[in-house]
């Protein structure tokens, strides 16, 4: 099932719970519809990351476009956060024509064959392909300034969690760790 938003109005990134216990959350607001999709860090971290590298490429493409100024958005997520569902697979596209940053987001498959066996390639490529009958799919259109927004703030938000050892670089847990690079010693 694909759901088409063309006219968002918020597009952030949010987390509940405290650092090494948290759930990162996407919100999506477009007129009066909000969807909340929760995400792993790392995607967060990789989507922020290539929507950086995109704004730039943009940018080397289109000398003369003006360069997007960053929608900070410093609101908190909007509550209750109910789960529209986990996110699996983000594809992201520029539209030249209308300017905009088209982003996929797939629902992670719960049932259903999606590996390939036994099924067509080209019937594995189409969205509308019968195998993604059962799976969401949400396809958000943002400007280049909501880009450069999002991406700022991802990169905040992934990097307030747990600060990294300075001898193994894993996570420093509250009450500590034990570092294997320190012989064992808690730290």
């Amino acid at each position: 099932m694909l759901r088409s938003f063309n006219d968002v109005t918020r597009f952030t990134v949010g987390t509940i719970g405290v650092p090494g216990e948290r759930s990162f959350w996407i919100q999506i607001r477009s007129d009066n519809t909000l969807l909340s999709l929760a995400m792993e860090k790392g995607q967060v971290a990789a989507m922020a990351d290539r929507l950086k590298a995109m704004l730039k490429e943009i940018s080397n493409a289109h000398p003369l476009m003006p360069k997007p100024l960053s929608e900070r958005d410093s609101l908190p997520l909007e509550t209750p956060v109910v789960g529209d569902f986990q996110v699996g697979a983000i594809a992201l596209f520029y539209d030249e024509e209308s300017q905009q940053i088209q982003i996929d987001f797939r629902e992670i498959s719960q049932t259903g064959n999606l590996s390939g066996e036994d099924e067509d390639d080209d019937e594995l490529l189409s969205i509308d392909s019968p195998l993604f009958d059962d799976i969401q799919i949400v396809r958000i259109f943002i400007s280049t300034s909501q880009a450069r927004g999002f991406s700022d703030r991802a990169d905040l938000v992934v990097s307030a969690g747990r600060q990294p050892c300075p001898f193994c670089g894993f996570p420093i847990n509250p009450d500590g760790h034990l570092c294997a690079r320190a012989n064992g010693y808690r730290r």
